[in-house]
């Protein structure tokens, strides 16, 4: 009886059949696709931010502009009162966002931790209350901040937060703060570690995933939120960054809109959300190794 080659059988292990190969062009061909609808209106508004205003509306359409208009985006910022605008913008997502993620995380622990009458039933009225448009609750809010007499203020945009959380960050915390075995806090206990100290020193350095990706959606929400801000401000000087772009479209002026100044202000402002996001994907995998439980 002959003996199989051992060097043999794994080089022919190593080998992808004509099936395989297929299986994996067809999947890196939808992948491929998928991120061509994704990335063409980007590169469209990046274009289009370089154009002069005659290459607007050329057929047929050019993608690549000669020479590239850099000086709209020095227009497009000294136009408006752009430097107050962004500071705005700061200000309200920075305390927005610290607001939703903390107290995303203090509901979440008490729902993960301790145990209360009607804990599950709250919990399944909290989840429920993500299928209700937020249109519905538009006009009372509205009510509720006229008569506290905070409108054209931060206070909405703002302290709001503090009371209105995500109710999905909420979830996704709760699973991870689940995840996490008691016995970590027990020992914590023993220790003499009050609650406290266990929530702030022990759990939310194991959650640092959660809390970093709900970090990053809060801080995308924030700083588009063009409705909020539409809504609650009148002062020219209090608007936002997104309000400051309508300023070259038709909705907040008379005159004929400026696409590529308003294509110019729309990169600089889809910059830091982008930057943000690269940048925290090698803290997700740290936060996720970091946080890992080893036996």
């Amino acid at each position: 009886m002959m003996r199989a080659n051992p060097v043999s059988s794994t080089r022919n292990r190593g080998k992808s059949s004509p099936g395989d190969i297929a299986v994996r062009v067809v999947v890196y061909g939808l992948l491929v696709f998928g991120v061509a609808i994704v990335m063409i209106p980007f590169l469209w508004m990046l274009s289009t931010s370089l154009k002069a205003e005659s290459e607007l509306f050329v057929y047929p359409p050019e993608w690549f502009p000669l020479p590239p208009q850099w000086g709209n985006y020095n227009e497009a910022w000294n136009a408006l009162p752009f430097n107050r605008f962004l500071f705005n913008t700061l200000f309200m997502t920075a305390l927005a966002m610290f607001a939703e993620v903390f107290t995303a995380a203090i509901v979440a622990y008490g729902f993960a931790r301790f145990r209360f009458p009607l804990r599950n039933t709250l919990f399944i009225v909290l989840l429920s209350t993500m299928m209700l448009p937020g249109i519905l609750t538009l006009i009372p809010k509205f009510v509720m901040w006229r008569t506290l007499d905070r409108i054209d203020t931060f206070t909405p945009l703002t302290v709001g937060a503090w009371f209105v959380w995500g109710p999905s960050f909420v979830f996704l915390l709760r699973q991870f703060f689940l995840s996490i075995p008691r016995e970590i806090e027990e020992a914590a206990i023993i220790d003499g570690a009050n609650t406290v100290q266990i929530f702030r020193e022990i759990m939310l350095p194991l959650v640092k995933p959660a809390l970093l990706a709900i970090g990053v959606l809060s801080f995308q929400a924030n700083w588009n939120n063009f409705e909020g801000s539409l809504i609650y401000l009148n002062t020219l000087e209090k608007y936002p960054l997104v309000l400051g772009l309508q300023f070259f479209g038709d909705s907040l002026s008379r005159e004929a809109p400026k696409w590529h100044l308003m294509m110019a202000m729309s990169t600089a402002m889809a910059a830091p959300i982008l930057l943000l996001f690269f940048m925290a994907q090698r803290y997700f995998i740290e936060g996720l190794t970091a946080g890992s439980v080893k036996g």
